[in-house]
């Protein structure tokens, strides 16, 4: 505990403030929260220490690969593996309290395992590719996530799977189509749950939301094939199913920055709803590119409807309990999702409108709660929809240069208003 915090306690002590009994517990809450800010950066230190040991014993030998017999190489090769086998077998047997340990050991091990298999593919020029390579790599490591219980590596295995994903279905497609990724992203699911349960406020858990949500945003993406076009129809409610998780009891108790959900879900869902607001987004209609049955036995149609379902079941989860008397318009929006299914692209005025009732309603709500962020938020909104208008219409360049000059001055006074308020409200 720091001297300041001492003092302090001896002053209130003199004056009667608290009792001997309360300046103990409060002692004692400052020495754990100490402790536990200096194991968390003997953690990061230590981890940052193994990947920089690591990449250093990865460049020494590549600076004299080339002269070394195949025996010499092998031997090399497995080095790393065995040296972080010895460090983990170390933190589990004698540090297993140590999270320092734990995970730098992990890490060690993690990029050792990588590092031994494509050396000997090297040394003995075993033919693969890279998708085998990384789900090899990041099978045989998941068992470190539970074995050391590290967060760290469950960290680096979310994002080696999510390169995986991208690597198997966006960067070699159409010479290579994978679903593995889902698979891979289950083994994860259990350490994750055991972080909601016993770390929530915990950076790792923190940075798991944020991870999480990215790598699912990012790969939903590969279960495009012949129908992509109905992936919009799934990015929708999924977007949405972030946007109720986010806004459950567990995570409505956390600061905004920690909660990714609701950031991904609300900021992903207004992103499809501009996307619906133009013209050209409609003339793609699933009926021009496929039939009906090859649309509705589709696996993008089939992933979009149970998300859509799942999104249904949430909505009626939330709203029920105040019996649907507080229902947002961005909880509606993944109904538009219907619209797909009638041909014509005059819907993209449906969209614009709702887009437009947002910003308002986001405006009302700022104002109603004396929040300047909120504010300007929707009058971003609405200044964004009035941009994409500017590119998809054909209105004079006067009438648009006026939009853009009412929606500045309504900046400028809506900030000044509410400056005046907050000023008048403090005094």
């Amino acid at each position: 505990m720091s001297d300041k915090i001492t003092n302090e306690l001896q002053e209130l002590l003199k004056a009667n403030v608290v009792t001997e009994e309360t300046a103990e517990k409060i002692r004692q809450y400052f020495d754990q929260k100490q402790q536990g800010n200096q194991n968390n950066l003997s953690s990061v230190f230590g981890i940052l220490g193994a990947i920089l040991v690591g990449l250093g014993v990865i460049l020494v030998f590549a600076h004299n690969w080339d002269t070394l017999s195949r025996l010499t190489k092998t031997l090399l090769s497995f080095l790393p593996l065995i040296i972080g086998q010895l460090f983990c077998g170390y933190s589990i047997f004698k540090k297993s309290e140590s999270s320092a340990w734990r995970e730098s050991s992990a890490v060690i091990l993690f990029f050792a395992v990588g590092s031994s298999i494509a050396l000997i593919a090297q040394v003995y020029n075993i033919p693969g590719n890279l998708n085998s390579f990384l789900m090899i790599w990041m099978l045989l490591c998941l068992p470190l996530v539970y074995l050391l219980k590290s967060s760290i590596v469950s960290l680096l295995y979310l994002t080696g799977i999510t390169y995986y994903g991208c690597n198997a279905n966006y960067f070699t497609y159409p010479s290579a189509y994978s679903y593995y990724y889902w698979l891979l992203l289950l083994g994860i699911a259990p350490h994750y749950y055991e972080l909601l349960r016993t770390k929530a406020s915990s950076n790792f858990t923190l940075f798991h939301h944020w991870f999480i949500a990215l790598s699912l945003v990012i790969c939903l993406g590969t279960i495009a094939n012949k129908n992509g076009n109905l992936t919009a129809l799934s990015y929708m409610s999924l977007f949405t199913i972030f946007y109720f998780i986010g806004q459950t009891p567990f995570f409505e108790k956390q600061k905004l920055k920690n909660n990714s959900f609701l950031i991904f879900g609300k900021l992903g869902i207004l992103y499809m709803l501009l996307l619906y607001s133009f013209k050209w987004f409609w003339d793609r209609s699933i009926y021009n590119r496929a039939s009906l049955s090859e649309t509705f036995f589709s696996i993008e149609f089939i992933i979009a409807f149970l998300l859509t379902t799942f999104a249904v079941v949430l909505f009626y989860k939330k709203n029920s309990q105040t019996n649907f008397s507080e229902i947002s318009i961005l909880e509606l929006a993944f109904l538009t999702n219907i619209l797909f299914f009638i041909p014509g692209y005059e819907f993209s005025i449906v969209a614009n409108g709702i887009v437009l009732a947002i910003g308002i309603s986001e405006i009302k709500r700022g104002n109603k709660l004396n929040h300047l962020g909120i504010v300007n938020f929707g009058l971003i909104l609405t200044t964004i929809l009035i941009t994409c208008r500017f590119f998809d219409t054909d209105l004079s360049f006067v009438i648009r240069g006026i939009l853009f000059i009412t929606i500045g001055l309504g900046f400028f006074l809506t900030n000044y208003l509410m400056f005046k308020k907050r000023n008048r409200n403090e005094k």
